[in-house]
């Protein structure tokens, strides 16, 4: 028998979201005989829990604040109503049709989804909820990661971002608990669709690993816009009374709320999968160990994205996917540095960072320029909005090198991925202002600032 049919396929995906999708699409294409397992909707985490619904409701939660700006620009009458289940029939027959098109991406690739959950049997071999077994020359783990809440008295009556997009109710009073980008992203869009939000993270501020001056920009644009974020605050227990969720603090002051969301981190998805039984290497934090080539330490078992906890971007899982289907079935040519990845935040007003922060630039590089700029956008010399704009650009003085950009604004996410194309390419500061701005936009003003 050749290496070839030992095995039922060449590659076998556990796991149907953004990485492993495209994994087995780019190697199908190739040629290999690829299978993919999933046992719920197809896309994963970011299309039907994350980073597409979630937008979507950001969305939403902007009309309000636009129809209330309307008003200085001349726009009379009263202002429209949320209907919460519109909402939630709109983003879920979105979602539904996402989940066609990534069927049919599989169909079109000649990809054989099986429906299901898989374990591993041994190095080669994979078996489903339904008994079935199937052997691979390769087996590529892409579980993602699934929300992570704490051991509160109470952690039963929470919900996590699982849940948030389809409430029953739309909650009036939220508790967010966490100061990550995925707590202060919820934070924003319920407090911008209406409702009353607290906000409590345990530390001295939110956002950490993100420039300084972005957390403390952003901190201070939230509370204005009507958020109560409470920072070095946590609860130490919850009860579920006839007046809503009550909460106690640490501090001992109570709060009571409708819904209790928890956004406190994210643990790889690895429960059931079987790996450790084989001895297969798990790191501290619960992720998959994997050496540079998204090899596991057994040799045929692979993993990538979120399950191995680097980088928990949806992009990043498809680029690492495009790097491992070369290696296995292509012409090993294809790498990814993990320098200089574009990122956003979206909360309101957005983040869109790439490169170093300032302080992990001072640390890497020592003598560093910075420049900042804060100021009313245009649009709101009208609308009465007091939101304003923050950029800051992070220089490299020994190579005139743009080693960090950062804006918090409207638009920030569009505006940082065409200038992160530039920072990746190594440009400088000189070439910066050499450039002609584009007016009058906000963009203009990375081209224009000046020591």
């Amino acid at each position: 028998m050749s290496e070839q049919n030992k095995f039922d396929f060449d590659l076998f995906v556990i796991g149907a979201g953004s990485g492993g999708v495209r994994a087995a699409r780019m190697a199908a294409q190739t040629g290999a005989r690829v299978a993919t397992a999933e046992g719920a909707p197809l896309g994963g985490t970011c299309v039907n829990l994350g980073c597409i619904p979630k937008k979507l409701y950001s969305y939403a939660a902007h009309y309000a604040e636009a129809f209330e700006e309307s008003h200085g620009y001349g726009w009379e009458g009263e202002k429209p109503v949320l209907n919460w289940e519109t909402l939630k029939r709109q983003r879920a027959t979105e979602i539904s049709r996402l989940n066609g098109v990534y069927e049919n991406l599989f169909k079109g690739a000649g990809v054989e989804l099986i429906r299901g959950w898989a374990t591993l049997q041994d190095p080669h071999t994979v078996t489903l909820d339904n008994g079935q077994s199937y052997t691979a020359k390769y087996i590529l783990i892409a579980t993602g990661g699934r929300p992570a809440v704490p051991d509160v008295p109470g952690k039963e009556y929470v919900i996590t971002s699982n849940e948030i997009f389809d409430l029953p109710e739309f909650p009036q009073r939220l508790l967010v608990v966490g100061g990550g980008y995925i707590a202060c992203e919820f934070a924003s869009i319920f407090n911008g669709l209406g409702a009353h939000v607290t906000q409590l993270y345990r530390s001295e501020q939110v956002l950490r690993g993100f420039d300084r001056e972005i957390r403390d920009f952003v901190a201070g644009e939230m509370r204005k816009a009507g958020v109560d974020l409470r920072v070095n605050a946590n609860i130490a227990s919850i009860e579920k009374t006839g007046e809503g969720l009550k909460a106690t603090l640490e501090d001992g002051s109570v709060l009571l709320t409708d819904q209790i969301l928890y956004a406190t981190g994210r643990a790889p998805n690895i429960k059931g999968l079987g790996f450790e039984a084989l001895g297969g290497e798990i790191a501290k934090n619960g992720a998959i160990k994997v050496n540079e080539r998204y090899q596991t330490s057994i040799s045929s078992i692979f993993a990538l994205g979120d399950v191995t906890d680097r980088l928990q971007l949806t992009p990043v899982a498809l680029a690492e996917a495009m790097v491992l289907v070369d290696d296995l079935f292509g012409k090993k040519q294809k790498t990814i540095s993990y320098e200089y990845i574009p990122t956003a935040v979206f909360t309101h007003p957005n983040i869109g960072t790439v490169g170093y922060s300032e302080e992990d630039a001072r640390e890497k590089f020592g003598q560093i320029r910075v420049f900042r700029s804060e100021f009313r956008p245009l649009k709101h010399t009208l609308s009465g909005s007091s939101a304003r704009v923050f950029m800051k650009l992070i220089v490299d003085v020994a190579t005139d090198k743009v080693v960090g950009m950062h804006m918090v604004g409207d638009d920030a996410g569009e505006i940082i991925q065409g200038f992160a194309v530039a920072v990746k390419a190594g440009v400088t500061k000189a070439v910066f202002d050499s450039t002609i701005g584009i007016h009058p936009t906000a963009a203009e003003e990375f081209v224009t600032m000046r020591g």
